[in-house]
């Protein structure tokens, strides 16, 4: 063996190979995080178009929560493709989450369902103005609860099938449908606005129940599927590009109903069953 085969400090070129395996590794890491980043970025824009205030800015900002919603997505996807799920990238999701999910949705509610009505001076928008700051708050918390408990519980009994509550991107999904749907119009009735911060109550009561969601984790998106549903999925996607606006609200308003409804169709069914024939 001659000098130049051998290391400096006395080692040969074998051990350094775990070294570099543990580089690839962590670097196979960035791809959930840039996903997680770029969720967060969504919220943060969203905030920011929020403040500004205009009608296209609120349709803006509604879009942006949609966008982080598909990265959110994605980050968790690819985290369990490549085997790179680790508690700092789900702490870190969940942190990137009450931006994207909480604050912004939150922000956006206020903006276009209160903060009209407040500029006209009319003699309950005081009112009406607390009780937003109020409601806003409380879905804040709702979120922030909520993730807290998915981080300690997991999903609800029985699998993966199943959220125990309704998932934050769906409630802000909700909230950002409705904007969008409106084109960024913000509400000018008062009881328009009442409802609408109703909405948010039970948005975030969803968010903190137990009621069951379906998570969708199941689908065999990795396996083949049969030609109708690749055709299905085609149409699902032109929808959503050239009917946005109604598309998304339909898809939000069906998942935010059919927790519920689920629901009630299980308990009438344990009732109907627990009779004495």
């Amino acid at each position: 063996m001659e000098f130049n085969d051998i290391d400096p400090i006395g080692h040969d070129e074998e051990p350094r190979r775990p070294f570099r395996n543990h580089r690839l590794r962590r670097g196979v890491y960035i791809l959930p995080s840039a996903c997680t980043v770029a969720n967060m970025l969504c919220g943060y824009y969203a905030i920011l178009a929020t403040l500004d205030g205009k009608i296209t800015d609120l349709d803006n900002a509604a879009c942006a929560v949609g966008v982080a919603y598909l990265f959110d997505a994605m980050d968790g996807r690819i985290a369990r493709a490549m085997h790179t799920e680790s508690a700092f990238g789900r702490e870190f999701d969940s942190l990137a989450d009450v931006v994207s999910f909480g604050m912004a949705p939150a922000f956006l509610a206020y903006a276009w369902g209160v903060r009209a009505i407040a500029a006209a001076n009319a003699p309950e928008a005081l009112h009406l103005t607390q009780l937003g700051w109020l409601i806003g708050f409380f879905y804040v918390a709702c979120c922030a609860w909520r993730l807290a408990r998915f981080n300690i519980q997991g999903m609800a009994p029985g699998g993966n099938r199943y959220f125990a509550g309704m998932p934050t991107p769906a409630a802000a999904g909700m909230i950002a449908a409705t904007v969008h749907f409106c084109h960024g119009h913000p509400i000018e009735d008062f009881r328009a606005s009442v409802a609408w911060l109703a909405l948010l109550v039970v948005l975030g009561i969803l968010m903190s129940s137990s009621l069951r969601f379906f998570s969708f984790k199941d689908v065999p998106l990795t396996r083949r599927q049969p030609s109708l549903a690749v055709i299905l999925v085609a149409l699902l996607f032109g929808a959503v590009v050239y009917f946005s606006h109604l598309t998304l609200l339909l898809f939000t308003a069906g998942y935010t109903a059919h927790g519920p409804v689920m629901q009630l169709v299980r308990t009438v069914r344990h009732r109907l069953a627990s009779r004495p024939a």
